[in-house]
């Protein structure tokens, strides 16, 4: 595997545009805890970009920890696992957080959270081998994208000079990286060796925010005691969103994506630290990804904490094991603030691009929406230089021709124009109207 060293470098290109959204970091010095098996799981088919699995298990079925229950065929698709044991009582249709209807197994616990008696580390000799090992693994992007991992991987050989790992964690309220930083830096950085030794990969880059000194310190000390060189530790400025990939491209290795390109069009490979630390404990123990670690935080939580929990396991459940509500939520989120969804039920299950779940109270004040005054300030705030406002109007008119001209399509959603509007538009949801039209047209 590549040797490690730390070297201390500037950042690239550090963002003007985004804004600087309190942070609202409360659990980041609490250490992740366990919740304790659930009495049931709802484990949805679709829990990543691509087509959904098909149900591998029938009603009064026996299954245990690890064991298939979603299986693919489709080229861009992963495998679900089973995050208990117990029994299969129900396969059969739920609504989604975006409102979509997807199948679902749900599993009753045994109480014992026996393992699949299959499960046996990976050895992988070749990067095709690697390449199918993640992708049996289930992984799928944990930063919240929920994009599968081995599809990311599949790139032609020597395409890539420079792994970025995103360790930025820009959305506020959310903690689960800086506590794998924290918690799991060789396991970091092993995740990090497997990949730049499979795919040949001469640089390897952790980007993280500078509000972060214990992770920096966690990491760089994981770093310098490998003792050779390969890979160089950059903090960034704290500003969302900082994290963003198109975004991180640039600070992180100075190289900027042209409309419609991938990083891999310009040489990098960018991955989640927690993404990257997920593939080091799968290729150590088999045991494919069944659980994942979420923020539970906002003003509306009793006991904000960073908590371990099964995939598939209902947003209420995890709720309670913080204490409950504090205050009567107005809104509950899976995911930070920013970009995340905001479900119309508790009893919905978290997934495994889910991060966090956010409870808001009421807030005392909510700006009604009224006619732009031409202010600018998304124009400012927006970090691709779009001009959300006259994408607003020509969405209106259906102009499809010239939705396409404004550079509608490349939007990334990350609701800073809609942050800072005086007027209360929502032009998040107008972006995202937009971009429909045109896959549409």
């Amino acid at each position: 595997m590549p040797p490690f060293s730390v070297k201390t470098s500037g950042v690239k290109k550090n963002l003007r545009a985004g804004v600087s959204a309190p942070r609202n970091k409360n659990t980041a010095g609490l250490e992740t805890v366990r919740i304790p098996a659930p009495r049931f799981v709802r484990i949805p088919m679709k829990m990543h970009i691509g087509e959904p699995c098909s149900p591998a298990v029938q009603v009064g079925d026996s299954v245990t920890v690890g064991q298939t229950v979603g299986s693919c065929g489709a080229e861009l698709c992963v495998p679900i696992h089973a995050s208990i044991s117990g029994r299969v009582t129900e396969v059969g249709n739920i609504e989604m957080p975006d409102g979509s209807i997807c199948t679902a197994v749900t599993i009753e616990s045994d109480g014992q959270t026996r393992p699949f008696g299959g499960t046996a580390p990976p050895a992988p000799g070749t990067r095709e081998d690697f390449i199918k090992a993640v992708r049996r693994s289930g992984l799928v992007g944990l930063g919240g994208a929920g994009f599968p991992t081995y599809a990311k991987l599949e790139i032609p050989a020597g395409k890539i000079d420079t792994l970025i790992v995103n360790a930025v964690e820009c959305e506020p309220y959310i903690t689960v990286d800086c506590r794998a930083c924290i918690e799991n830096p060789g396991d970091v950085l092993e995740g990090i060796a497997l990949v730049r030794d499979f795919l040949k990969i001469k640089n390897a880059v952790i980007a993280i925010e500078d509000n972060k000194p214990g992770a920096i310190r966690s990491l760089a000390a994981e770093v310098q005691s490998k003792g050779a060189d390969g890979v160089s530790l950059i903090t960034l400025k704290s500003r969302y969103p900082q994290g963003a990939e198109k975004i991180l491209v640039r600070s992180a290795a100075g190289r900027r994506l042209a409309p419609g390109q991938l990083p891999l069009d310009v040489g990098c490979l960018v991955i989640n630290v927690s993404t990257v630390a997920f593939i080091a404990r799968y290729m150590r123990t088999g045991r494919p990804l069944v659980s994942r670690t979420v923020t539970v935080s906002g003003p509306a939580i009793r006991e904000p904490k960073n908590v371990r929990v099964p995939v598939g396991i209902s947003i209420s459940d995890v709720i309670d094991f913080c204490g409950g509500f504090s205050a009567e939520p107005y809104k509950i989120i899976t995911g930070g603030p920013m970009t995340g969804l905001a479900v119309i039920s508790a009893d919905l299950p978290v997934l495994k691009q889910n991060s966090a779940i956010i409870a808001l109270p009421e807030p005392k004040k909510i700006i009604p929406e009224s006619a732009c005054i031409r202010c600018g300030r998304c124009v400012r705030a927006c970090p691709l230089k779009l001009r959300p406002t006259v994408i607003e109007s020509l969405t209106k008119t259906g102009d499809a021709a010239a939705l396409e001209r404004s550079g509608a399509a490349i939007c990334m959603e990350c609701a800073c124009c809609a942050y800072v509007c005086p007027a209360g538009k929502p032009l998040v949801q107008t972006m995202r109207l937009a971009k429909r039209m045109l896959s549409e047209s």
